[in-house]
């Protein structure tokens, strides 16, 4: 059988079972660290604003191949060591960019400040994994964060971290999640980051382009699995979810919505400015904190059907 796929499968349950523990160095860590230095540099280089669209192709580039062959090169000198050792440090590397457990966590410790009546508490759980302000958000408004979260980081914390690593195995895993965080520290469209990020965001849409069609598809799959309304699923899909900013955080969000009878999207505000989103869904219901538990549920579904079919792609005779 294909090592791979027992890397993938190793690096799934390494996830599952012990997450990112605060003990160990995440990656993800070390390579926000590089971002933020160089951004310092960039920006102390070129003063001009107009000139920072092109500088900011420095970031993706420097900071993307760099993850990749920091990666490749570590797993390098493993190998001369032992093949085991190699084996077993790139199984934990993809590991470090697959967030099942830490995202089932997030919406579970919201979900249970919910079941305690904690108003002010579960506000707190859900600032810790949003930009909107939470100070003021109702039962209803929290679960709808809590969804959207879960919903929406389905593509990039897990369907597009396996997509990477059964493609590339860790090197071109943690290429991607290098994508992915320096979309979440200046793939901004405001004042600051509009001409450095730009580069980056727009790799951020490339790179998940892909994995976010697919992850339709396995929502609509996982639904049906679960009993609940894939027909809907998916043709609200088909209708909303090219609302949404984002190119590919519209498929997951709708195929929630869909599946769940709920209505996504509306009014955030950020820093007191507020913001209109399109809205993903019908509105047949209110939302409520079983809609979490069921979130989270389909996330886990997502997850394993996506591993699944990346391990069953690797299998095939034309990747021996």
């Amino acid at each position: 059988m294909n090592p791979d796929v027992w890397m993938l499968c190793a690096a799934y349950l390494i996830d599952r079972v012990v997450g990112d523990p605060r003990c160990l160095p995440h990656p993800v860590t070390v390579i926000g660290w590089f971002i933020a230095r160089l951004e310092r540099l960039i920006r102390l280089a070129v003063r001009q604003e107009r000139h920072l669209k092109a500088a900011g192709l420095l970031l993706p580039l420097l900071i993307v191949s760099g993850s990749w062959a920091a990666v490749w090169l570590l797993l390098w000198g493993a190998e001369m060591i032992s093949q085991w050792l190699a084996w077993a440090l790139s199984a934990w590397l993809i590991s470090t960019t697959i967030a099942v457990k830490g995202l089932a966590e997030a919406g579970m410790r919201i979900r249970r400040d919910l079941a305690d009546k904690d108003l002010p508490r579960a506000r707190r759980s859900l600032s810790m994994v949003v930009g909107r302000d939470t100070e003021n958000l109702d039962e209803a408004e929290i679960c709808r964060g809590a969804v959207e979260t879960v919903a929406e980081n389905i593509v990039d914390a897990i369907v597009s971290p396996l997509f990477y690593a059964a493609i590339g195995g860790a090197p071109l895993a943690m290429a991607y999640r290098a994508v992915n965080t320096l979309d979440s520290m200046v793939g901004y469209k405001n004042e600051r980051y509009r001409n450095l990020g730009f580069a980056s965001a727009r790799l951020d849409d490339i790179a998940n382009y892909i994995p976010a069609r697919l992850t339709a598809l396995l929502l609509v799959a996982a639904s049906r699995m679960r009993g609940l309304d894939w027909r809907q699923c998916w043709r609200i899909i088909k209708r909303d979810a090219h609302l949404h900013p984002s190119p590919n955080s519209g498929l997951p969000e709708a195929g929630v919505a869909g599946a769940l009878g709920i209505q996504l999207g509306g009014r955030n505000t950020y820093q007191g400015v507020v913001s209109e989103r399109a809205r993903l869904g019908d509105s047949h219901r209110p939302l409520h904190p079983g809609d979490i538990d069921e979130t989270v549920r389909l996330m886990h579904l997502v997850a394993l059907l996506s591993l699944i079919l990346f391990t069953g792609i690797l299998l095939l005779p034309v990747w021996d």
